[in-house]
């Protein structure tokens, strides 16, 4: 791949460490020291501020705008006003004065600056060395965490350490005068009382109550604005002792216009109260439990390979920050909790890079996942109806579960998300074999979903084969192209689940009344029976290769490697219509449904594809590189599988893509979890039985990973000598090409 890393922080196989302040990495930093709990996050910002280029960023989920104009277009089907996540309260805003000087790191004389996230209890910590007049100095220490037990909560704590006796004036604001993407503000205010300050959106009239407590030594007195109300702290500063300012923040969201203005005040209040109560150490502590509880379950173990270790840890710790089931109605964006970039919108990553982590960590959290899905399947309705379909088709991209892009050539061309929450309910069931969840909410959104695939779909003028024309699969460097072979396999297996899942709930009233209900009639099921026999998959049973789609194999080609490093990204640095002019992919398209369902497929198809179109991916996508050390792990190309799970794990830390400012990839994140556990241990989770088979790269001395299957806890570990499988309870899995009944331990000699 032609990309290169920019390393800039410490290696540590529990946090990220920036020693000495690198200034034109700023706004890098502040994606990249983000904390989040998923119903709030923000980003590594300075609290204080600073006069450098930064992305102030404070978000919530679910709390979103409409964009401000409406965009009528002359064809139907495109998306005429879309929606975003926007910036929210700054709740650790803060102004420090002392001797008379105002603090900026970027023109204040500073030494001995270290900042740190752990990923051991979430606390983000700064200090530094701030030098004034002459031999005056102070040593300012912050802290900031936010709760992963009791999500509204925020914590914030400033220590002044200075060499001299004099005085700090410290200003602390709860700040809704913010703006999105550093143009325009998107809160109307309701009321700004002493420490409570209540706000609301001006389209989707969401509330916001967020309320503060300070603890200082120091005389305070409040002040307040219409978007802001805070505090104006006096210290006197005694020489080499230690003044400490503590903030606690309650933050409450009213997405759904539950409450009124005085109840949700009345609970904001209630909520700081019982904080206030606990206290900063005692939330700390129960921070610090439920990331050794994470741990205990997820932590993977990489024993001589430190940039890895850091870099799967960092990956476990934000998409947990990200998502862990707190509320059904959430979603994991595209970004996260980290930037703007993407809106906040979540895309069909969620089902296929996202789910499988929960799948085997947390499968209350997985089946929450779904039931996003489920939620906003009446907006999914109105979307298909928009496309000239019936049925329902799940939007490229959305937070409330409205079709938010305005690309034509994606909204109404790609159908990944609508095929990926049918295989997200696949997998669930297959794995738990929840049958109950079938029944009560899968069964709907698979009718709907296949109504709207077979509505979508048609016959070629002979009528011999069923399949998608003017499709965009995966590979978004394709566009408007017929028979895309993922989109065709896809919606074929999801018929099939269909006609199965209906199968087995023959006769059960429930679903004899849903059918009904749904107008599901002999003719529809045949039909989808018929679709799925003649669906076309084009194949070439001599090079065993699938064709992308129809007349892919004759593209012109591009040789990849020749592509400067300069011209990346791509989108920004070639005209948009010539990357569709050749064979060059994006990301995977065709190796991508063959990842979903793997052992569908032969070792010697999945060798042919990989070889034939590993060569022509560009890697623009910040979910290719996972999927591709998967499949060299499992074909024993090690070398290449390693070198692409470290751009995996690494994206971010080392911004090969020149984008982590804009926020955090964490579909990317999900999948260098994926790439560890599939790739290099084997699992296999489509198969009638789950299955490992791990591989050791030579340059590694052992690893270790943990999955949750069928209720059992087990813990592989590999060695150059062996493979050790323990379980806390008895479960039967395939390893290798053996069928095992795991009790305690099973052991496997390699080499």
């Amino acid at each position: 791949m032609a990309k290169e890393a920019y390393s800039y922080l410490s290696l540590d196989p529990w946090a990220i460490r920036e020693v000495g302040f690198h200034k034109d990495r700023n706004k890098v930093s502040e994606s990249l020291f983000c904390i989040a709990n998923e119903y709030m996050g923000i980003r590594g910002v300075f609290e204080e501020g600073t006069s450098l280029p930064t992305l102030r960023g404070s978000y919530f989920n679910g709390v979103y705008e409409y964009a401000r104009d409406i965009t009528p277009h002359a064809y139907k089907g495109i998306v005429e006003r879309t929606h975003f996540m926007i910036n929210s309260v700054d709740w650790i805003k803060t102004h420090i004065i002392i001797d008379g000087k105002a603090l900026d790191l970027a023109a204040s004389n500073i030494s001995e600056f270290v900042r740190e996230l752990s990923f051991k209890n979430g606390l983000l910590t700064r200090s530094f060395v701030w030098h004034l007049n002459g031999e005056k100095c102070v040593k300012i220490i912050f802290e900031r965490f936010v709760s992963m037990v009791d999500v509204h909560r925020g914590f914030q704590r400033i220590t002044l350490i200075p060499n001299f006796e004099g005085e700090a004036i410290i200003y602390l604001s709860l700040d809704s005068n913010v703006v999105h993407w550093g143009r325009d503000c998107y809160w109307n205010p309701v009321f700004s009382k002493e420490d409570c300050l209540l706000v609301k959106t001006p389209t989707t009239h969401q509330k916001l109550c967020s309320a503060m407590k300070v603890i200082s030594e120091g005389e305070t007195t409040s002040f307040q604005d219409e978007l802001i109300t805070g505090r104006k702290i006096k210290l006197k500063l005694r020489a080499n002792h230690s003044e400490r300012i503590t903030r606690l923040v309650t933050n409450v969201v009213d997405k759904n216009n539950e409450y009124t203005v005085d109840e949700l005040e009345k609970i904001t209040l209630e909520e700081l109260s019982k904080q206030v109560a606990e206290g900063y150490d005692f939330a700390l502590a129960k921070t610090s439990a439920y990331w050794h509880e994470v741990y205990l379950n997820a932590d993977i173990e990489i024993d001589g390979d430190k940039e890895n270790q850091q870099g799967i840890r960092f990956c476990i710790f934000q998409l947990q920050q990200t998502y862990h089931g707190v509320s059904p109605m959430n979603n994991i964006g595209a970004k996260g909790l980290t930037g703007e970039a993407y809106s906040g919108h979540a895309f069909w990553d969620t089902e296929t890079y996202c789910l499988p982590y929960f799948l085997f960590h947390d499968i209350e959290s997985a089946k929450h996942l779904l039931m996003y899905r489920y939620h906003t399947l009446p907006e999914a309705r109105v979307r298909a109806k928009q496309l000239d379909c019936e049925g329902a088709c799940y939007p490229i991209a959305t937070l409330n579960g409205q079709e938010a892009c305005n690309l034509w050539q994606h909204a109404s061309l790609q159908f990944q998300p609508s095929t990926a929450v049918a295989y997200g309910i696949w997998h669930y069931i297959h794995l738990t074999d929840d049958r109950e969840f079938l029944k009560q909410y899968g069964l709907e959104m698979l009718i709907d979903i296949s109504r709207f695939l077979l509505s979508r779909g048609d016959w070629d003028a002979s009528h011999n084969y069923f399949g998608f024309y003017g499709v965009m699969g995966p590979d978004e460097f394709q566009m408007m192209v017929n028979h895309n072979t993922y989109t065709n396999y896809m919606a074929k297996r999801t018929f099939e689940y269909l006609l199965e899942s209906i199968d087995l709930f023959k006769g059960d009233e429930f679903v004899v009344s849903l059918l009904k209900r749904m107008n599901v009639d002999q003719e529809f099921l045949d039909n989808l029976k018929i679709a799925c026999e003649r669906m076309k998959i084009l194949y070439d049973t001599e090079t065993k290769c699938f064709e992308q789609h129809e007349g892919f194999f004759s593209l012109p080609h591009v040789d990849i490697d020749k592509i400067p490093v300069t011209d990346f990204p791509l989108y920004s640095h070639w005209s948009y219509d010539r990357i569709y002019r050749n064979d060059m992919i994006k990301q995977p398209d065709v190796l991508m449904f063959m990842f979903l369902y793997n052992q569908s497929f032969s070792y010697e198809e999945k060798k042919a594809n990989y070889e034939y179109y590993e060569p022509r991916c560009i890697h623009e996508s910040s979910l290719s590189p996972s999927i591709h050390s998967i499949f060299a792990s499992e074909l024993g190309k090690e070398e290449e599988a390693l070198d692409f799970f470290g751009f995996a794990t690494r994206m971010d830390l080392d911004d090969y893509n020149r984008n982590t400012h804009e926020g955090l990839h964490m579909t990317s994140i999900a999948a260098a979890w994926m790439n560890i556990v599939y790739g290099f241990g084997g699992l296999r989770s489509d198969g009638e039985l789950l299955k490992l088979a791990p591989s050791l790269p030579k340059s590694w001395k052992r690893y270790k990973f943990r999955i949750i299957y069928k209720g059992a806890l087990l813990t592989c570990e590999v060695s150059k000598n062996k493979v050790v499988i323990t379980s806390n309870k008895e479960v039967t899995i395939r390893v290798y090409d053996e069928v095992c009944k795991i009790d305690k331990e099973y052991i496997v000699k390699r080499g």
